[in-house]
Parts: structure tokens; C-alpha cells; sequence
């Protein structure tokens, strides 16, 4: 597996090389340089309120979890899985261990969550993110058939999108069935864990389930969750649609939401590739043509988007890691060995 990421990240960044060459290094740079220091400042506020919305996303899930863990615990993982050289399921696990922290980024909570807690509070505001995203990319489609109607995109993403549903409502059902499942998965994705780790996993299975279970025995929150995952989907469409004016392409808002809509499903097909190396580019490049922008603004759309990130993702990450040191340093107080602490009382039955 680690091969293969090594092998998909190399092949990604010859694809964006082979892309900056192909629409002119020139052009791209230019294109890029035209939002201006401005423009970049205001496209990385744009993302924070967004980032906001999937924040509330997942606190209308879990009301018990504070709003600011869970939109710490959300950058983080969003931050390792673009930042970072690892695959979405990396990206996963960290979240998870930054939904555990009780000194990360959101700041001292009296109560601690533990792994099943964290790993059942991750994987449903994935599945809301996912149903949101499927009613994203439909609308997406509806507004590419309206704008012309011969795309060669609208049958491969349409099928995509029936296989997408078909996967959620699958993920759904072993959420709330798939004890077994969960153990041998566990099993499986822990074995380069440490020993500590991956006892705990095991031995957490059952209240997974649990938890999972009482999850989803609130569908009212599960469609609130699902339907601030739409808005958020709709907020990056908006930025699309104000980045690429900005750039001076002219671009309306519905199919700002047609080519957002069928990336995010290309992207979800390739996410074996750490950050969608390279797909998501080409899918840019590909819908750009199709709307009539040139490959360098397309290009530059791409890049914008991914600077965006890096803005945020790489000082999220950076101020984590520092909590995460506090954290591992503070002093364990300990009893001294020679203390008495008097003899032991009798416990007595009631008759």
C-alpha cells in the first residue's frame, strides 16, 4: 500500500507538470498572478466560513461533542489528507486521533472521548458528507445536461453517481449492522499500529457498534448533518464561481456548481491519490473546455484551489502538532512507593 502511494503521488505531479507545460507556464502563471494578494486573502476567508458550515455539519450529528472539537478534529483531517502524502484513509485516522486529543485544537473540554467515540463520530460525518455530496453532484449534473446537453461527462458521472448511492446506502447499513465487519476491519487496518493501539481497537469494537447504532437512531440529525454538508458543497461552488471571475473568466453561477459538482465526483473516484494529484486538474481542465475557459485559467483555477489549502492546511497541522507535544510532556504525578494509605476497609453486604 505505501508503494502504491509513493507510486500515485509521483504519477500525479508528472500529470500537473505535464499540464503547466501543456496550457503554457507563462499563461498559467499569469492567470494565477491575476487574483492578486487580495484576491488569494479573500478566497482563504471564503474557506474558513466554510469550513464553519462542515463544522456545524457534524455538530448537528453529535450535539454531545463541542462544536469546537469537532471543527478542530474537521481542519485536521481535511489538512492531512490535502497536505499530506498520504490517501483519504490516512487522513481518517488522524482525524480520529485529533477528535481523541484533549489538547488539540479546539481548545479544554472537562469530558475525553475515547477511540470508538472518535472512529463512530468520524465515519458518520463522512457518510453525511457523502449524502450531501451525492445531491451535490446530481444538481451538478442537471445544471451540465441544461448547458449542453452532448457532454460526455453527463453519462459516466451520472452512473457514478447511482454507484456513489448505492455505496452510501451500503456504508449506512454496515454502520448500523456491521459489528463483525467492524472487528475484522479493525483487525486488518491496525496491524501497523502500535501494540497499544491495536489492542485498544479490538477490545473498542463492541462500543463502536453501540455508539454507531445510537448514532443512527436519529435520522432528523443525520438529514440536518447531511443538509449542512450541501451547503458547504454549495460554498465551494460559490468560490469557484468568484475565483474564476476573478480571473476575469466569465462563468455563471449554476455552472460554477456543474463543473465543482462533477470534479468533486471525479475526485472521489481517483481517492487512492494523495490530494487528487493530477485528477483534479485534469477534471478542471477537461469541464473548463466544456464551459468555454481557456486551459490556463482552468489550470490556474486548480492551482488557486490548492494554495488555498496549503494556506490553511499547513499552519492547522503545524499548531496540532505543537498541542500534541504539550500534551505528550506534561508530567505523569505519580505516588511515591513508601506512602501508607491505611488499612483496608471491609466492605459488608446487605443481608
Amino acid at each position: 500500500m505505501k508503494k502504491l502511494t509513493i507510486f500515485l503521488t509521483l504519477l500525479g505531479l508528472v500529470a500537473i507538470t505535464a499540464a503547466v507545460a501543456w496550457s503554457g507556464a507563462g499563461s498559467v502563471v499569469h492567470a494565477v498572478m491575476r487574483i492578486g494578494l487580495g484576491g488569494f486573502l479573500l478566497m482563504v476567508c471564503c474557506q474558513l466560513v466554510v469550513n464553519g458550515v462542515l463544522g456545524l455539519a457534524w455538530h448537528a450529528a453529535l450535539p454531545e461533542i463541542g462544536y469546537l472539537r469537532l471543527l478542530g478534529a474537521r481542519m485536521v483531517r481535511d489538512a492531512a489528507a490535502t497536505c499530506l502524502p498520504f490517501s483519504q484513509l490516512g487522513g481518517i485516522v488522524i482525524g480520529i486521533r485529533a477528535t481523541c486529543s484533549g489538547h488539540g485544537l479546539h481548545g479544554r473540554e472537562s469530558r475525553q472521548i475515547d477511540w470508538p467515540e472518535a472512529a463512530s463520530a468520524n465515519l458518520v460525518d463522512i457518510t453525511t458528507e457523502v449524502m450531501g455530496q451525492v445531491a451535490f453532484v446530481l444538481l451538478a449534473v442537471a445544471f451540465l445536461v441544461a448547458h449542453q446537453r452532448s457532454s460526455p461527462f453527463v453519462v459516466p458521472v451520472s452512473i457514478g453517481a447511482v454507484f456513489l448511492m448505492a455505496g452510501t446506502a451500503g456504508f449506512i447499513w454496515t454502520q448500523q449492522h456491521g459489528g463483525s465487519i467492524f472487528r475484522k476491519f479493525g483487525t486488518m487496518f491496525t496491524r501497523s499500529l502500535a501494540s497499544q493501539w491495536h489492542d485498544s481497537m479490538l477490545n473498542g469494537a463492541d462500543s463502536l457498534q453501540e455508539r454507531m447504532e445510537a448514532i443512527w437512531s436519529r435520522p432528523g440529525r443525520i438529514c440536518l448533518s447531511a443538509c449542512y454538508h450541501l451547503l458547504g458543497w454549495l460554498g465551494s461552488a460559490a468560490m469557484l464561481w468568484m475565483t474564476a471571475n476573478m480571473l476575469g473568466a466569465t462563468l455563471t453561477l449554476p455552472n460554477a456548481v456543474a463543473i465543482e459538482g462533477v470534479t468533486c465526483a471525479v475526485m472521489s473516484l481517483g481517492f487512492l491519490v494523495p490530494g487528487s494529484l493530477g485528477v483534479q486538474e485534469g477534471a478542471y481542465m477537461a469541464l473548463g473546455h466544456a464551459f468555454g475557459i481557456d486551459s490556463s485559467v482552468s489550470l490556474g483555477l486548480s492551482l488557486l484551489r490548492r494554495g488555498r489549502e496549503l494556506a490553511i492546511g499547513i499552519p492547522v497541522l503545524l499548531l496540532w502538532q505543537i498541542m500534541e507535544m504539550r500534551g505528550l510532556r506534561k508530567p505523569v504525578i505519580k505516588a511515591p512507593a513508601d506512602v501508607s494509605y491505611g488499612p483496608v476497609p471491609t466492605v459488608v453486604k446487605d443481608s
